[in-house]
């Protein structure tokens, strides 16, 4: 891949940067701060409470588990709006324990995806 300025300037020239093509995080970090926030607290108690740290990536049957654990959230979500029946979860949102176990879960899926077939991570957009 060839690196270019978004208003194609040659990368030697002053103020060029290239990064036309690169991954823009903050499309999500800028516009989703308080999703992002909420699901990093979520962590956070999860942690403090009943978890270790990374312990979630040693879950046998991970995708199947965190994809069931993400399906009881959402049924759960149109019934309640707290995980009120686990002590010290009582102010998380179902809708947040969803987007936590839909990005457990799509994080194994791309991790197995890499050891089936290893490749470059660059931090560019998908075209």
């Amino acid at each position: 891949m060839i690196e270019t300025d978004p208003k194609g300037l040659d990368s030697r020239v002053m103020g060029a940067k290239t990064d036309a093509q690169k991954v823009r995080p903050s499309l999500i970090l800028n516009d989703m701060p308080r999703a992002i926030l909420a699901i990093a607290q979520l962590g956070t108690i999860a942690v403090r409470l009943k978890y270790s740290p990374g312990s979630w990536l040693q879950v046998e049957r991970g995708i199947e588990r965190f994809t069931d654990a993400m399906d009881r959230h959402r049924l759960a979500e149109g019934l309640e709006v707290f995980d009120e029946n686990t002590p010290g979860f009582e102010e998380v949102r179902h809708a947040t324990s969803v987007a936590w176990n839909a990005l457990a879960r799509l994080e194994l899926i791309l991790r197995e995806a890499h050891a089936r077939r290893p490749v470059s991570i660059e931090f560019v957009a998908v075209a």
